[in-house]
């Protein structure tokens, strides 16, 4: 296994962590953590796809990578709903 494999995998154990703890309960989607894994997942897979490329996946890692930022913010910004 070379070293752009291991890193690819270290992404996609981020993408999986953040999931998990936040399907368990232990993130919510306004966790600075769950953006940091996820933002973390997607740098890792792209720089194994420097490697190994393939387009389906680079435009996948690209597209979350612009996205979770973006999410992160709206979540931070959104108002509380009122009941």
């Amino acid at each position: 296994m070379s070293v752009p494999d291991i890193v690819g995998l270290l992404g996609v154990a981020a993408y999986l962590s953040a999931y998990g703890l936040l399907q368990i309960g232990f993130l919510k989607v306004e966790d600075l953590r769950y953006a940091l894994l996820n933002g973390i997942g997607a740098l890792l897979v792209l720089y194994s796809l420097i490697y190994d490329f393939n387009l389906a996946s680079f435009v996948t890692q690209s597209a979350w990578l612009i996205l979770t930022p973006l999410g992160y913010m709206r979540s931070r910004t959104r108002k509380p709903r009122t009941a």
